[in-house]
């Protein structure tokens, strides 16, 4: 038997399966219109990552470092185009081997070799030191292979749901539930 008729045979059986299940076959349709919206919201977020150039195109500041440019809670828009230079008073977003969470900082000083290897400090505009102490051990300067993105434009207080969810959890799985219920329970008129 081809491997498509199987693919039928097995999809007509769970089709059989959920209908018998639920209101005759309104928990099926339910099922694939949750489906659909979670993998359409897989592919606009890998859309963004390819038209923007960073594996993150979208961020939110999880402190008060860069205040009074971005408050805690702000969501970030993000670019990262390889081929534009990284300058002085940029605000980047960048990782640090052995941290989990990117940061966000103001580049300022850059310092450009003559081979073009560009390298780059960077310090948060509500610090008193530079950022030299969150690099990881013997590291002085940033390079463009530790930078996720350039901050291109900004949502204020829009990302506090997002911290509010990451400081309870509870509260994160609460709203979660919810969410899934509803688009599960929900009657179509």
């Amino acid at each position: 038997m081809p491997s498509w008729k199987a693919a039928a045979k097995g999809l007509k059986k769970w089709s059989c399966v959920l209908r018998a299940a639920g209101r005759s076959g309104k928990l099926y349709y339910q099922v694939l219109n949750f489906a659909m919206i979670v993998s359409s919201a897989l592919m606009i977020w890998k859309g963004l990552i390819v038209l923007t150039g960073s594996e993150s195109p979208i961020v939110v500041v999880l402190s008060g470092s860069m205040e009074p440019a971005f408050h805690r809670g702000d969501l970030l828009f993000l670019t990262n185009f390889r081929e534009d230079p990284i300058r002085a008073g940029e605000i980047v977003v960048f990782k640090v081997e052995g941290r989990d969470i990117p940061i966000v900082h103001r580049v300022i000083k850059v310092h450009e070799k003559d081979n073009g290897d560009i390298k780059f400090l960077t310090k948060g505009d509500n610090n008193e030191v530079d950022d030299r102490g969150l690099y990881k051990e013997g590291q002085n300067w940033l390079e463009k292979k530790d930078v996720v993105g350039r901050a291109r434009g900004f949502l204020p207080y829009v990302g506090m749901v997002t911290i509010i969810m990451n400081d309870y959890p509870k509260f994160k799985y609460a709203l979660l539930a919810i969410m899934g219920a509803y688009v599960l329970l929900k009657r179509e008129s």
